[in-house]
């Protein structure tokens, strides 16, 4: 009897089917569930959060208990992350290049819009543009890696006012405006744009920067206490309609999420 390659086309002959273990997916499930806990949790919890039966749950975390990546206390009888989860976990940040792991996913963000795409990080003195990939719909003018953009007039810029503390953007904001302290209009407007940032989860912006372009901004995440980095899809202003923005505003959204969750932002790994 012929059996079946692992590198025979799966039902809808796209790609390679691909075979794995089982159980190393489920005991997966039950390291998921400790996750998303965020905290100590009895057999019983984690069976619950994972759709398993408490004796098939238990099994598991006696094989999980055995190789470190899950403790139980002796005293209250949970179940936490073990020794070797903590050590993986600090191992993994260690080799971590945040920038490079989100610039990964760039052109196929680019490829899926055709409109040019840039990768944005938290500079000295603003937003800096670290990343540019260039669509298939010519633009006015483009901004060179390395160059620092406005907080106030870029989509980019309106992320970083709403996802970083005052005291971090404030002095660069006044830098910017050449001035020693922001005046109460200048306070609303950025009060304004945090608050739509916050609540739409993207930034948008027609001409800010470059007339005739307009640009749209989403954070991504990281797992610790760095600042976010900010992905932005940049574009003729003209036959962007508000419909055609809101599709995109969309693909951008959930390629962040996915960036996010791929740097092991713990809300972009619960889907929110």
């Amino acid at each position: 009897m012929a059996t079946q390659s692992l590198f025979d086309p799966d039902d809808n002959g796209t790609s390679p089917a691909r075979q794995g273990i089982q159980s190393v997916e489920l005991a997966m499930t039950v390291i998921q569930a400790l996750e998303e806990g965020r905290g100590p949790m009895s057999l019983t919890q984690i069976a619950a959060a994972c759709g398993m039966q408490p004796s098939k749950v238990h099994r598991y975390l006696v094989s999980l208990t055995r190789v470190g990546l899950v403790a139980q206390s002796r005293s209250s009888g949970q179940y936490d992350m073990g020794p070797a989860m903590r050590r993986l976990g600090v191992e993994s940040l260690r080799r971590m290049d945040e920038v490079a792991l989100v610039s990964e996913h760039l052109p196929e963000l680019r490829d899926r819009t055709s409109h040019a795409v840039n990768l944005a990080v938290w500079g000295d003195h603003g937003p800096v543009v670290v990343r540019w990939e260039y669509g298939t719909h010519a633009l006015p003018i483009t901004v060179r890696v390395g160059a620092t953009m406005p907080l106030l007039n870029s989509a980019m810029g309106g992320v970083f006012l709403a996802h970083l503390p005052g005291q971090v953007t404030e002095p660069v904001l006044c830098g910017q405006l050449d001035t020693a302290a922001l005046d109460a209009p200048t306070r609303e407007r950025v009060d304004r744009i945090r608050a739509d940032v916050l609540r739409d989860g993207a930034a948008s912006t027609v001409g800010g920067v470059i007339p005739g372009v307009t640009s749209v901004a989403a954070p991504v995440f990281t797992a610790g206490d760095s600042f976010p980095l900010v992905v932005t899809l940049v574009m003729p202003a003209r036959g962007v309609t508000d419909e055609r923005l809101a599709a995109l505003t969309a693909q951008l959204l959930h390629a962040t999420r996915a960036m996010s969750d791929d740097l092991g932002h713990p809300a972009a790994g619960l889907g929110a």
